[in-house]
């Protein structure tokens, strides 16, 4: 009986998140680096003293920093921290933490309700917000609107103005709500909106970040930022009840210092989001593509013929699909993505949906 032969995909090129890449050689060298002689642990060491000074400069404020391993944790350590357990999280029905999380969020709360906001483009409405806000403050048979939640940029790409950012933070103010950004796209909204770390946050109205840095070239850190220190006692004790301290903290610190050094965060964001609008551009030329909505950081989403999908697929293109309605594919850029990679693509669907014009 003769075996059949398994065609190999002709390429292997990753557009399925930007997880997918590795990380930056500074960062790994930085814990190389790090990885000789001793310090102090448990985040008393020079490296995470280093990044505490740098993130101060960035955002141009004193603040507190806690360094964890997982944007999971940032989130849901926040969150736990802003609210309490009779208490309720407003964010958008598309948020990670609504979505992604397991139910971390509620678990590290201790039964905080997540209440769902909804507005375009995955950014809560300010008016629904509004609303929600004052629903049944007071009611002791209702959980109490206590923390609002952003996401920066969204999980479908789109970024938050700061206007919107305001609006929410002046809503939150005038409601005794606070302000939690989810910034695992942080670098990717600040370099497309062209502004201060300052402006997009605490100027604003943010009282605790989630400062995204995995997505975008560290191996595996992300970083806890409290715009207000009177929740810093609170946060330090909630993280080492969690387990989130680690006692050799100057490996993760390592990786958030080389992360901040020479704008290494901002020029790999800043490449990511390059890569996306060439291959919008390119999209935008082929005839029988339908973008969904305007590329603002490094995520595009299109609707295509199945044909032209799965064309893609088997050719060795690696994206979701499916998930967003109907012959709609996620295309996520990341800053290990390459020109080539993008002209390669976009020549494959060029051809294959010519191909289908043809049939």
């Amino acid at each position: 009986m003769q075996n059949s032969v398994t065609q190999q995909p002709k390429y292997n090129i990753g557009f399925s998140s930007d997880n997918i890449a590795g990380a930056s050689a500074e960062v790994i060298n930085a814990i190389v680096e790090c990885n000789t002689g001793t310090a102090s642990p448990y985040g008393t060491d020079n490296y995470t003293a280093q990044v505490e000074e740098k993130l101060r400069q960035i955002f141009e404020t004193d603040l507190s920093v806690f360094i964890v391993p997982t944007g999971s944790a940032a989130n849901a350590l926040c969150l736990a921290t802003l609210t309490p357990p009779w208490g309720a999280v407003l964010c958008h029905p598309d948020s990670h933490i609504n979505n992604d999380e397991c139910g971390a969020p509620e678990f590290f709360t201790n039964g905080a309700k997540l209440i769902e906001v909804a507005g375009q483009s995955s950014k809560i409405d300010p008016l629904l917000l509004q609303q929600e806000a004052l629903n049944k403050v007071g009611d002791v048979h209702s959980v109490q609107p206590s923390v609002v939640s952003i996401t920066q940029a969204t999980e479908t790409g789109s970024i938050y103005n700061l206007d919107e950012i305001k609006k929410i933070g002046d809503i939150c103010r005038n409601s005794g709500l606070r302000l939690h950004m989810d910034g695992a796209r942080f670098a990717n909204a600040l370099v497309s909106l062209d502004c201060s770390a300052a402006e997009m946050t605490w100027k604003a109205g943010v009282d605790a970040l989630s400062f995204g840095a995995t997505k975008n070239g560290v191996l595996a850190a992300e970083v806890i930022v409290l715009f207000d220190k009177s929740l810093a006692q609170e946060m330090a004790y909630r993280r080492k009840r969690a387990g989130h301290l680690l006692s050799k903290m100057r490996l993760l610190s390592s990786q958030i210092n080389a992360y901040l050094s020479d704008d290494l965060w901002l020029n790999n964001a800043r490449h990511a989001n390059q890569m996306a609008l060439r291959l919008e551009e390119g999209l935008t030329a082929i005839e029988g593509v339908e973008l969904q909505s305007k590329t603002e950081a490094n995520i595009i989403f299109c609707k295509l013929p199945l044909v032209v999908i799965t064309g893609l697929l088997e050719q060795g293109f690696h994206f979701y699909h499916d998930r967003w309605g109907q012959n709609v594919i996620r295309l996520v850029t990341n800053f290990t993505s390459q020109p080539e990679e993008i002209d390669l693509f976009l020549q494959a669907a060029r051809t294959l949906m010519a191909s289908k014009h043809k049939s």
